[in-house]
């Protein structure tokens, strides 16, 4: 009975330690790989396709569409001609503005104008000929001077005048000899590519600017109808000081559909009139049609630093209703075959100086990237990164330059 409890000792002893020896294999099984190959990272897979980068925005339908109406200076109201629910032809006067200054300017221009054309006409008509009379006269006295200078070295050779009376005949040559010349420049000066003729038409192509100038501001005064429609709404009353920027009016036209929406300014120099566009309802997000870009405002809202911009449908569907909250994909630009990486794994995606971690034999390197388009969660890879290539996404902070590790592709973005 001993023997056998003094073998189960031994047993239990010896099981003990094959158990702690199996432990011990198990954890070198399971970490010396993680620590020679490094840990499981998710990686993300470059693709190449068609790419079209579009700018999102949303806003609200208008049928009609709403004009904004306004002045283009500060001024004072003396006139306002339109009230709320009237139609109005395109050109029809709205609101005046008191003109008597601008009225005044205008013909102060025009006589400036007048001033100069005279004085261009005085250049040709006067100062040309009496330039060559003066011409004329000074080679006239420049030739007499010189036969007397003549003469008074023919009489001092003999003795007969002084070294004082030469001298004399010699400085009035050398005067007449600089009148001469002097007529000569002002008679090129007067000439039709001289100086003086440039000078005054110089003069007279500034009055006619500063005229031109004038006038308009004079016609901003009068705010006229960009287009028919209806006044829909009024802001403004006679008496009252406006300035530009501000709607006075609001008119809406007949005729298309129009969707007003907010861009963000810093996609500003993407924008132009003429871009094509899907949208869609937020009531009915799943059926998209088409529009255009047809309007951007020069003016940006300081305080949410957006722009307002207005598009057209040219079919809209049965269902689009005034006011509803629509989303619209603007494209601004398309590439074919376009290398695509996600934005999520573009270090300093907004330097001069981007890069990606990019997985090479099992290591993650860091790769200089040139990037182009970007809209969706995409970057176009315009060097650096090849199709199928795999990079690092910046939610795995843990992996760094050089760094073994051991990738787990994730599915190809689409």
């Amino acid at each position: 009975m001993q023997a056998l409890k003094s073998l189960l000792s031994v047993l239990r002893r010896h099981l003990g330690k094959a158990i702690l020896a199996l432990v011990g294999v198990v954890l070198l099984a399971v970490f010396v790989p993680r620590l020679l190959n490094g840990p499981v990272v998710p990686v993300e897979q470059v693709v190449q396709r068609d790419f079209v980068q579009t700018v999102v925005a949303s806003g609200r339908v208008e049928t009609p569409h709403r004009v904004a109406v306004g002045v283009q200076m500060t001024g004072k109201v003396r006139q306002v001609l339109a009230e709320e629910g009237q139609q109005v032809k395109a050109g029809a006067p709205l609101l005046v503005l008191d003109q008597d200054e601008l009225a005044a300017t205008l013909r102060q221009s025009e006589e400036a104008v007048r001033q100069a054309a005279l004085h261009v006409r005085q250049v040709h008509e006067l100062q040309r000929p009496v330039a060559e009379q003066a011409l004329k006269q000074a080679e006239a006295n420049r030739d007499a001077a010189r036969q007397n200078l003549t003469r008074q070295r023919d009489l001092f050779a003999r003795h007969f005048v002084s070294q004082a009376a030469l001298d004399e005949a010699q400085r009035a040559a050398d005067v007449a000899e600089a009148q001469v010349n002097t007529a000569r420049q002002q008679l090129g000066a007067s000439s039709p590519t001289g100086s003086d003729t440039a000078l005054a038409e110089a003069a007279l192509a500034q009055a006619n600017a500063n005229a031109a100038i004038a006038r308009a501001r004079l016609q901003y005064a009068t705010v006229r109808a960009p287009v028919d429609g209806m006044i829909i709404a009024r802001q403004v009353e006679p008496g009252d000081t406006v300035q530009s920027g501000k709607e006075l009016l609001t008119l809406s036209p007949t005729g298309e559909t129009q969707l007003v929406v907010q861009i963000d300014e810093k996609n500003l120099q993407l924008l132009h009139q003429g871009q094509s566009a899907l949208a869609s309802a937020d009531a009915y997000a799943s059926q998209q049609f088409p529009a255009r870009l047809v309007f951007i405002n020069p003016a940006v809202d300081a305080q949410r630093g957006s722009v307002e911009m207005k598009l057209v449908v040219p079919t809209p569907p049965a269902y689009l209703k005034q006011d509803m909250t629509v989303s619209v994909d603007i494209e601004v630009a398309r590439r074919s075959r376009a290398v695509l990486v996600s934005v999520d794994a573009i270090h300093d995606a907004d330097s001069a100086a981007p890069w990606v971690l990019k997985v090479t034999h099992n290591r993650a390197h860091r790769q200089p990237v040139r990037l182009g388009l970007r809209s969706h969660g995409f970057c176009e890879v315009l060097q650096g990164l090849q199709a199928d290539d795999l990079v690092v996404p910046l939610s795995e902070a843990i992996v760094t330059d050089g760094m073994r590790i051991r990738p787990q592709a994730r599915r190809a973005a689409s």
